[in-house]
């Protein structure tokens, strides 16, 4: 019963979230807003919907942990699975602007979060702080593309708009994404916990795992079906927008709804911030080598995302095979980051990562 709520859960908001936007998109483009504004806002926010709805519930109904392992989890998830699985199918080119302006701020929030997290809990202020942030992220972003004078989300938004709705029609796509996505938040949120009691597990360990993974899905299918349509910028921009969406916006509002504040057990301090940070660490030399993220890499990012799954719940049922996990990942992070030195080494005098 617990795995088939959970499932529907994640049904409920994945329609849910694609109603939405396409009511929200339909209404504002009718409206007379540009497209690159409604691309910016409308869509590129909409694909972390599922995230937002299951953390503000979460926190709203006392789960504080499970708001923002989430968020942190989703985040994981986004890079090493999504990207990882996006470069298998085919590899990802890298625009200047992402590489100059979006993943660095990508790393920059997640610093951000982690900071704020290292006592224990991010309380009502620094979640404003966070909000406030994401307000004015979203003003430069539309600032820069005005100024670009690229519409570049044309072509995303055809789709919505090829056959005429009328407004109501669309006000009603609202109406209903708004109840499914609440309604998918309430099962979800409900089967979690029931299922990390049955289980024997922490809230955060299932909601850095199956919680996030669930709410990541709208990620994964447009990332991946980016990629196989040739727009493999837009793989990679969809992740990393939603990445810096889930800091600023998921864990902001959580944090304002949650009656007291978000909080940060020690495995999340000390393990699952830093992996977050550090994936996204790792998302700038590897996108460097290049400008593109080839098939062998995107194989390192899933065996790396394997390896913290793994890791993480060795680690919260307290697996008798912990200290050889422990001691093989002690081994492998340093040759991860060995590769990582010679890739830039390579950047700097002048070699370019190949295609596949």
């Amino acid at each position: 019963m617990i795995a088939v709520e959970l499932m529907a859960g994640l049904v409920l908001l994945v329609v849910g979230a694609e109603l939405l936007v396409r009511g929200a998109a339909r209404l504002a483009l009718g409206l007379g807003i540009p497209a690159l504004v409604v691309g910016l806002t409308v869509v590129a926010f909409g694909t972390s919907a599922p995230e937002l709805a299951v953390s503000v519930k979460s926190a709203w109904s006392g789960q504080s942990e499970l708001a923002l392992a989430n968020a942190v989890g989703s985040n994981t998830f986004n890079i090493l699975f999504i990207l990882g699985l996006s470069a298998l199918v085919a590899p990802l080119a890298v625009s200047r602007t992402l590489l100059r302006r979006d993943l660095p701020i990508m790393a920059l929030v997640a610093l951000v979060a982690l900071l704020m997290a290292w006592n224990g809990s991010i309380g009502a202020v620094e979640a404003g702080l966070l909000c406030l942030g994401l307000v004015g992220y979203t003003v430069w972003l539309l600032r820069q593309g005005l100024k670009d004078g690229a519409d570049a989300t044309d072509a995303d938004l055809a789709e919505l708009v090829e056959t005429p709705q009328p407004a109501w029609r669309n006000l009603v796509l609202v109406l209903a994404g708004l109840v499914l996505l609440v309604m998918g938040a309430r099962w979800l949120v409900s089967s979690a916990v029931e299922l990390a009691t049955a289980l024997g597990l922490s809230e955060a360990i299932i909601g850095l795992t199956i919680v996030a993974a669930g709410t990541s899905l709208p990620e994964v299918m447009t990332s991946v079906m980016a990629t196989f349509r040739g727009q493999r910028d837009i793989a990679i921009g969809n992740v990393v927008g939603s990445n810096i969406f889930n800091i600023l916006c998921v864990i902001g509002l959580s944090g304002l709804f949650a009656p007291e504040a978000l909080t940060a057990g020690a495995q999340m301090r000390l393990l699952d911030l830093p992996v977050m940070l550090g994936v996204s660490l790792l998302c700038l030399p590897l996108c460097l080598s290049g400008a593109r993220l080839c098939r062998r890499e995107g194989v390192l990012l899933l065996l790396l995302y394997l390896s913290y799954l793994w890791y993480s719940i060795a680690l919260a049922t307290s697996a008798e095979y912990l200290p050889q996990l422990q001691w093989g990942l002690g081994v492998g992070v340093p040759l991860l980051v060995v590769m990582v030195v010679v890739m830039i080494w390579k950047l700097e005098r002048g070699g370019a990562g190949s295609p596949s």
